[in-house]
């Protein structure tokens, strides 16, 4: 009696995944060519490097993460950036959620902050140091304003981060082709 309830649980979860809409289905995770891709540990924040640099423009900020590691790992897609005491971080541009993304041993990973859209934007607000992490996990690192080339503070509002890209060259166009 046992195995046939558990054979009738079975069939019904069966055919209940195979009559979901195309559009809830889930896809295999790239490169997977139908087999589970091994799950990937998440990267130990003393394993990596992470560095904010200045642009150009005062309100561009590149960011890097380098995998110190002698394996993969991951972390999150999107970087953790904070503004000094300000609540929230930079919202991801495109707009996504948590998913992980895995770092070679030896290799980094490159995004692009944008601190504020237009510069006279009366709600602004000036901070002092900017924290950058590269998993909502880590503590991540403060870079003061006066290293970023902002002598009297970064000017934030409503500031958005690119996901990880393998060079910055692509961090700076998804930015550009986001905003």
């Amino acid at each position: 009696m046992r195995v046939r309830t558990v054979l009738a649980a079975s069939a019904a979860a069966t055919a209940l995944v195979l009559t979901l809409p195309a559009s809830l289905a889930v896809a295999a995770p790239q490169g997977a060519q139908g087999a589970q891709a091994a799950p990937v540990p998440i990267c130990r924040e003393g394993k990596v490097t992470v560095e904010a640099s200045r642009t150009d423009s005062p309100h561009i900020i590149h960011v890097r993460v380098r995998n110190n590691g002698d394996r993969t790992c991951a972390i999150d897609r999107i970087p953790t950036v904070t503004f000094g005491a300000l609540d929230g971080a930079a919202q991801p541009v495109p707009p996504t959620g948590s998913r992980p993304y895995r770092v070679g041993a030896g290799k980094a990973a490159y995004a692009t902050v944008r601190t504020i859209a237009r510069t006279d934007d009366q709600a602004a607000r000036v901070v002092r140091s900017v924290t950058v992490a590269a998993d909502p996990s880590h503590r991540g690192k403060a870079f003061s304003a006066r290293s970023l080339g902002a002598r009297h503070g970064v000017k934030v509002y409503e500031p958005v981060t690119t996901w990880w890209h393998t060079t910055q060259g692509r961090a700076d166009r998804a930015l550009d082709r986001a905003t």
